[in-house]
């Protein structure tokens, strides 16, 4: 552990680059311009490896900016970014703040009329897009001043844009405490909300979030997630450029790319989601296997030795032990692992740890910047999403007799509200100013948290037993032959009001494919192999959390850009 402040160089630019307690982004970008003009800022290898230093890339965003200024972009204008995780995105990104404006970063992976709605909603002046829409979007949206492109060759490439010798309004700078970005969400139901976070909502949830975890400017992070979403946007993106760090961006969620581009890019921060990491370790672990019973074994018990030690002193012997495994899997050079965005299986973060790699995994929303805790590496507990980050004042708000209660929040990582949505706004947050985040959950004495659910998914049984349907879904995670599952409350009778447990399971459709070469009989053994794996988790279930009913499924469920599956509004009526 770094006994360091976190963010002390900024002492050392406080009342020169910027004012006040935090610095806006582009004055934290500017910052480590400053201290490290020539280290490798932003990275990508597809389809040829390019760089941009934090020199040049500094060049490109004052250009951008200027050009953006002169078309009549300034304070309080918004600006639309949706793309593939690229450096031009993050050059757009950092130049429309530059240019004292407010980004709109938009998943790109939502239909046209999805992102002209948002557009729209948002107010947005001018827009940057990738090739695939460009020329959708640039029809369907004729009220905007300027559409420019993200891509090479494309009209308006925005390393193309110059303000020439036109005559640029006064600069008005962005103050920490104005907006700097409209995230529009939905979780995982209902109607997307646009959430308002301002610069000092950004940088302080950067550098109290390294409270519980050091970075360096020798770390190289890794923006495989789609960087629109709030946790790549600050844990990754946000947190590199705080500290001088290097970005190399992913563009595919393909495993193969993945491997070569942590190998190629010498990653050392790794952040993704559980379902990837899911898929990383079964590799892992089939590899071991392969090797035979003697050798499997042999290794179980060295992973077990590993992380007790590690547990127990801190110090992990699987760096060393299991050197060669990691370097199978192109995880070599791997500092940290971090998985968020969803609930991860304990049992997959201990064997992460065991082989050598320091895992965490943390816990926010979008509404809270978003990282509210984080499990320091010196001191991680494999049960919970970390401990609450300085700052963040956290609490359980009418605990049950488990201790067990929704989450709520103050602190300077909350959101300023929903853009345009006073009630939706007023909604959210008690009368003493917390923001109720709608998940449940409890603390411990040493102020970590442990996650039990969202609340409006709660089941309620006939006994009268809340039952978390995330925490039956955990105990799925390590089955390869799973690709989806969903547990919800069904109604087996229209008159009850009480609850009984099902599974909805879409079957990995490469194991599928291994059971047979006729497709009626590989899902018929897949639905019998699946009724058998909920027999065998049932069987280390409470008798109240039991599923009652099994539903294989031939169509995948829909999911969100971080790979969670989407949730039913209501539950299952108990109709097939």
């Amino acid at each position: 552990m770094d006994n360091e402040r976190p963010g002390a160089f900024l002492d050392d630019y406080r009342g020169k680059t910027f004012k006040g307690e935090w610095p806006t982004i582009p004055e934290l970008f500017s910052i480590n311009v400053d201290r490290f003009p020539d280290r490798p800022c932003f990275t990508v290898f597809a389809p040829d490896k390019k760089t941009l230093t934090y020199r040049q890339a500094n060049d490109h965003i004052r250009k951008v900016a200027d050009y953006l200024r002169s078309i009549g972009i300034g304070k309080d204008s918004k600006v639309a970014v949706t793309g593939k995780n690229s450096p031009e995105w993050a050059i757009a990104y950092l130049a429309v703040l530059q240019a004292g404006a407010i980004v709109v970063p938009i998943d790109y992976q939502l239909t046209v009329a999805e992102a002209v709605n948002l557009i729209r909603a948002s107010d947005t002046k001018a827009l940057f897009v990738d090739e695939e829409k460009y020329q959708d979007l640039k029809t369907s949206c004729p009220q905007l001043l300027k559409v420019m492109t993200l891509y090479e060759g494309g009209p308006d490439y925005i390393y193309t844009l110059d303000a020439g010798t036109a005559a640029l309004p006064p600069l008005i700078p962005a103050q920490e405490a104005d907006l700097a970005a409209i995230l529009f969400t939905s979780g995982t139901t209902g109607n997307p909300k646009g959430v308002m976070l301002t610069h000092k909502n950004f940088v302080s949830d950067c550098f109290l979030a390294q409270g519980n975890m050091t970075i360096y400017p020798t770390d190289v992070f890794y923006a495989l997630l789609p960087i629109h979403h709030s946790y790549t946007m600050l844990a990754v993106f946000i947190e590199a450029i705080s500290v001088g760090a290097e970005i190399v961006f992913g563009k595919r969620l393909v495993v193969k790319q993945i491997m070569q581009e942590l190998k190629e890019g010498k990653v050392t921060m790794f952040l993704a989601v559980p379902v990837l990491f899911n898929k990383f370790l079964d590799g892992i672990m089939k590899g071991i296997k392969a090797k035979g019973p003697v050798v499997y074994g042999l290794m179980s018990g060295l992973m077990g030795f590993s992380g007790s030690v590690k547990k127990t002193i801190g110090f992990n012997p699987g760096r060393t032990l299991f050197k060669t495994v990691r370097e199978q899997a192109n995880l070599s050079t791997i500092r940290i692992c971090i998985s968020g965005g969803g609930p991860l299986a304990p049992e997959v973060f201990r064997k992460y740890n065991e082989l050598g790699i320091d895992f965490v995994q943390g816990y926010g929303l979008t509404e809270t910047s978003p990282i509210l805790t984080l499990n320091p590496t010196y001191h991680y507990k494999e049960t919970s999403v970390g401990k609450v980050i300085p700052q963040a004042d956290l609490k359980i708000l009418d605990p049950n007799e488990d201790g067990i209660g929704e989450i709520i929040v103050k602190g300077p990582m909350v959101m300023a509200g929903y853009y345009k949505m006073e009630e939706e706004t007023k909604a959210v947050f008690t009368e003493d100013g917390y923001f109720r985040t709608g998940d449940l959950g409890y603390l411990d004495d040493e102020n970590y948290l442990y996650l039990t659910g969202r609340a409006k998914n709660m089941i309620v049984t006939s006994g009268g037993k809340n039952v978390y349907p995330e925490e039956i879904e955990d105990k799925f995670q390590l089955y390869s032959e799973i690709e989806q599952i969903l547990v919800r409350g069904y109604y087996k009778e229209s008159s009850t009001v009480s609850e009984e447990i099902e599974a909805l399971i879409y079957p990995s459709q490469e194991w599928l494919g291994e059971l047979s070469k006729n497709k009626d009989e590989a899902f018929t053994l897949a639905e019998q192999h699946m009724h058998k794996i909920v027999e065998e988790v049932n069987q280390k279930l409470l008798p109240y959390q039991k599923i009652t009913r099994v539903i294989v499924l031939k169509e995948p469920l829909e999911m969100t850009t971080t790979q969670k599956v989407k949730r039913f509004v209501t539950p299952a009526t108990g109709e097939k």
